[in-house]
């Protein structure tokens, strides 16, 4: 079982042989708090994604020993959950859609500015299905379990029962703890990207699913429940429970 905090880094692995944006890009990724491990070749870097647990690829295509293009395809290939995101000078629209068709999730053109990298990576990580360290494995946050996989929710060992839309927002909110997850985000993902009923039916069920875990951390305390904070004008957030905290 995984068990997900609030300072759990991302791990990218960047696959890239200029030193000068290496050593940009791997500093900006660090100081907001992702794991990164730098190579420099395609090689060295298929081999760093099958020695280590990774969740996101910067790759670049201009690699010294291959084509950055057969880094991706074997790489989709072998990792199918990984996030791969290409970063190259090639701006053409054929190299554009030769990427994406080869397994890339996004294409950034050099020269590119950091804030846009980490805003292109915040919305696809907010975005991703889940992805624990084992499949089908159960993410656990304080004493509350969610097994996104059997759609079951446990606060220490007895289940809450959830109404479906409870369930998918929840599941949503648990893969990002400690992290602020826009209501257009959770609309999308939980509604419809086209939903044209009023925004009001995610706080009536945020507030339902609320109280369905604080009455279930009542009736069995104590338990370390992580709180349910409405964000005003933006959304919500899982805070995950102090180690005393059992509410």
């Amino acid at each position: 079982m995984r068990t997900t905090g609030a300072k759990d880094a991302v791990s990218v692995l960047f696959i890239e042989d200029d030193e000068v944006i290496g050593r940009h890009v791997e500093a900006g990724l660090r100081s907001h708090g992702y794991a990164v491990n730098w190579t420099r070749t395609g090689g060295s870097g298929l081999a760093e994604a099958a020695r280590l647990p990774t969740d996101v690829v910067l790759l670049d295509l201009g690699l010294p020993d291959m084509d950055g293009i057969d880094v991706a395809r074997q790489l989709r290939d072998e990792h199918s959950n990984v996030l791969i995101l290409i970063l190259t000078a090639r701006s053409e629209e054929i190299d554009v859609i030769v990427g994406l068709d080869a397994g890339a999730d996004d294409y950034l053109v050099k020269p590119f500015s950091l804030t846009v990298l980490l805003a292109r990576l915040r919305a696809h990580l907010r975005r991703r299905p889940p992805a624990p360290a084992g499949p089908g494995e159960p993410i656990r946050i304080g004493d509350l379990t969610v097994d996104i996989t059997a759609r079951r929710c446990l606060l220490g060992d007895r289940e809450v029962e959830l109404r479906p839309k409870e369930f998918e927002l929840l599941a949503i909110l648990v893969r990002h703890p400690g992290e602020a997850v826009s209501r257009e985000s959770l609309m999308a993902e939980v509604w419809d990207e086209n939903w044209f009923g009023p925004t009001k039916t995610l706080d009536v069920t945020m507030s339902s699913l609320r109280r369905r875990l604080q009455a279930a951390a009542s009736a069995y305390p104590p338990v370390a429940l992580p709180a349910l904070t409405t964000l005003r004008g933006h959304g919500y957030r899982l805070d995950p429970p102090g180690p005393l905290d059992g509410n």
